[in-house]
């Protein structure tokens, strides 16, 4: 029996929407970055893009455990000298809350150019309004 390898030319794309309020960040990011991936799918192929387009709505009502809000820290460096910043989950979730998804998503698909090709699939949005309902998208 021969195993069967996906074409990126033939993966057909579905559109699917996440709604974010209320859930936890990681089981948010975790169902994303599944349906990028397209691991729902039987024509999975691991060095191949089989995912589909997915929505997330609602980015700044998702929920963190304990008190992460307070004591989670981002940080990131620019590379030059006094380049360091760090901010909390909330200040982020005020700031840009798309961003919270986006990076938690980010670390769980892979760090190479499939996943950055992946990556261009999400699309987050804070409220619940997004300009993508031409492509009738499904809720996951």
């Amino acid at each position: 029996m021969k195993t069967y390898s996906a074409k990126s030319e033939e993966v057909k794309r579905a559109w699917w929407v996440i709604d974010a309020a209320g859930q936890p960040l990681g089981r948010v990011a975790e169902k994303a970055a599944n349906l990028l991936r397209g691991k729902n799918k039987t024509i999975f192929t691991p060095h191949v893009d089989t995912g589909d387009f997915v929505v997330v709505l609602n980015a700044s009502k998702v929920t963190v455990g304990g008190k992460k809000d307070v004591s989670k820290v981002y940080t990131s460096f620019s590379g030059f000298v006094g380049g360091h910043h760090s901010e909390t989950f909330k200040s982020r979730r005020e700031r840009h809350p798309e961003l919270l998804i986006e990076r938690a998503v980010r670390g769980m698909i892979p760090h190479n150019r499939l996943g950055r090709s992946i990556y261009t699939k999400l699309k987050v949005y804070a409220g619940a309004e997004h300009p993508h309902t031409a492509q009738n998208p499904q809720p996951a």
